[in-house]
C-alpha cells in the first residue's frame, strides 16, 4: 500500500482490497437481476398479450425502488456501514428471481422488480456500494469507484448472453429460477466481507462530518451551498439519466425489431456494456483523478448524448457494435463520477445519504426513460422518437453541469493530506 491509499490522519485502512474486490463481486451478481426482465421483454409480453409497455414498467419501478432505497440505504450506510445494506441484498435478489419465475399477473411482476429487485435489492447496492468505496480511498478515488461500479457493467457483459441461451433452451421462467439460485449461493457470503468498515478519524463531538468536506475552489465565481450543489447535481442526472434508461432498457428489442436475431442483439447489449466497464475502470480514474469529478461527467455525459442520436440513424448489425462501443464509453462514467463528485465537494460523514439522493433521482429519470420507450414504441412503432427525446434530456443536463462547473471556478488543488 502506497501513501496514496492512507486515510486523511495518516492511516492505513486494513481490508481495503478484500472491501474492493467484494463490491465488485457483489454487484456483479446482484446486478443481473435487472437484466431478466430485458431479455425476456418480448416473450413476457408476448405469453401474456401485453403491450411492451407493461414489462417495460416493471423494469422502470426496479429503477424507481432502486433510488429510493438508494437513499433510504445510504442513510443506513452513514451510521452502520455497508453491512446491513449488502445483507438485505442477498435476501431479497434471490427471492425476487425465484418469484419472477411463478408471477401470473402485472401485479406481480411490478411488486417483485419495484420492492425486491429494487428498492431492498440493487438499492441496497449500487449507491451504497460506491459510497462506501469512496470512503477507503483517498487519491485513487475515482479509480476505486469507478472499478466497484464497474461491477454492474460486468454484470450487463456476462448475463444477457447466458440468460439468452437458457431462455432459449428452457424458457423465460427456468432462466429466472436458475439466476435466483446463483444469487442465493454468492451474495450473502460476500455480505460478509462487506462488514468491514474503514478506520476514519472521528471529529470533535456535535460535527457532522468525520473529516472536513471539501473546500471552496479558489478563485471561484459564485461559491455554491452545499444545498445548491446538491440541487444542481440532482437536476443534472436526470437529464442524462432518461438518455441512459432508454437503451437500456429497449436495446435487446431494437436490435431485433431491426432484424437481427436475438443472440446478435444480447450480444450488442453486452459490448455496450463491456464498454462501460472499461470505461469505469479505465477512463473514470484516469479522468476524474486528474480533472475532476464534474469536468470528467461533462465528456462523458457529452459522448453519450452524440451515440444516443446515432443509434437512430444506424441498422446494420457493425454499425450497431461500433456506436454500442462508443455509448458504452459515455455512459458507463456517468454514475460513478456523481459519486467522486459528492466524495470531492460534501462532507464525508453524509457521502450515503447525499449520494443516495442524487441516485434518486437517476433513478427515477432511467424508469422514466424506460416506461416512456415503451410508451412511444406501442404509439409510434419504433424506437426513434423515444431515442431523440433521450437525446433533448440529455442537452439538458449538459447546460446544467457547464453552468455549475462555471459557478464553481478552477479545480481546487486536492489537499495535502488526501
Amino acid at each position: 500500500m502506497t501513501e496514496a491509499d492512507r486515510n486523511p490522519d495518516g492511516t492505513e485502512p486494513a481490508g481495503q482490497i478484500y472491501v474492493l474486490a467484494a463490491s465488485v463481486l457483489t454487484l456483479l451478481i446482484g446486478s443481473g437481476a435487472m437484466f431478466l426482465v430485458v431479455v425476456a421483454l418480448k416473450p413476457i409480453a408476448a405469453e401474456f398479450s401485453w403491450p411492451r409497455a407493461v414489462p417495460s414498467l416493471a423494469f422502470s419501478l426496479q429503477f424507481l425502488g432502486a433510488g429510493f432505497g438508494g437513499f433510504f440505504m445510504g442513510r443506513v450506510l452513514d451510521r452502520y456501514g455497508m453491512g446491513p445494506p449488502a445483507l438485505v441484498a442477498s435476501l431479497t435478489i434471490p427471492c425476487g428471481a425465484i418469484l419472477l419465475s411463478q408471477f401470473d399477473a402485472a401485479w406481480q411482476l411490478y411488486a417483485i422488480y419495484g420492492l425486491l429487485i429494487g428498492f431492498l435489492g440493487t438499492g441496497a447496492l449500487a449507491a451504497p456500494a460506491m459510497a462506501n468505496i469512496a470512503r477507503w480511498y483517498v487519491r485513487r478515488r475515482g479509480m476505486a469507484v469507478g472499478i466497484v461500479a464497474g461491477g454492474q457493467a460486468l454484470a450487463g457483459i456476462m448475463w444477457p448472453p447466458i440468460f439468452v441461451l437458457v431462455m432459449e433452451a428452457h424458457g423465460w421462467r427456468t432462466m429466472a429460477l436458475a439466476f435466483g439460485a446463483v444469487a442465493a449461493v454468492f451474495l450473502p457470503a460476500l455480505a460478509l466481507v462487506l462488514r468491514r468498515r474503514p478506520g476514519v478519524p472521528a471529529g470533535p463531538p456535535g460535527t457532522t462530518a468525520s473529516v472536513p468536506a471539501a473546500r471552496p475552489a479558489a478563485g471561484s465565481r459564485l461559491p455554491m451551498s452545499v444545498g445548491g450543489l446538491q440541487a444542481a447535481l440532482c437536476a443534472a442526472i436526470v437529464g442524462c439519466c432518461v438518455a441512459m434508461g432508454l437503451p437500456l432498457g429497449h436495446l435487446v428489442s431494437y436490435v431485433t425489431d431491426l432484424g437481427h436475431p436475438a443472440t446478435n442483439a444480447a450480444e450488442v447489449l453486452s459490448v455496450m456494456l463491456m464498454s462501460a466497464f472499461v470505461s469505469r475502470a479505465v477512463f473514470v480514474g484516469l479522468l476524474a483523478d486528474n480533472i475532476g469529478g464534474l469536468r470528467a461527467l461533462f465528456l462523458f455525459s457529452g459522448t453519450q448524448a452524440a451515440m444516443l442520436a446515432a443509434f437512430t440513424a444506424v441498422h446494420g448489425l457493425a454499425e450497431l457494435y461500433v456506436v454500442a462501443i462508443l455509448f458504452g464509453l459515455g455512459y458507463g462514467g456517468i454514475f460513478p463520477v456523481y459519486a467522486v463528485a459528492i466524495r470531492e465537494l460534501m462532507p464525508i460523514a453524509e457521502a450515503g445519504r447525499r449520494t443516495g439522493l442524487v441516485f434518486l433521482f437517476g433513478a427515477l429519470a432511467m424508469g422514466f426513460g424506460s416506461w416512456i420507450g415503451g410508451i412511444l414504441f406501442d404509439a409510434t412503432g419504433n424506437y426513434v422518437s423515444a431515442f431523440l427525446l433521450g437525446v433533448a434530456f440529455n442537452v439538458a443536463n449538459l447546460a446544467v453541469l457547464a453552468v455549475t462547473i462555471f459557478r464553481l471556478g478552477p479545480r481546487s488543488p486536492r489537499p495535502a493530506a488526501a
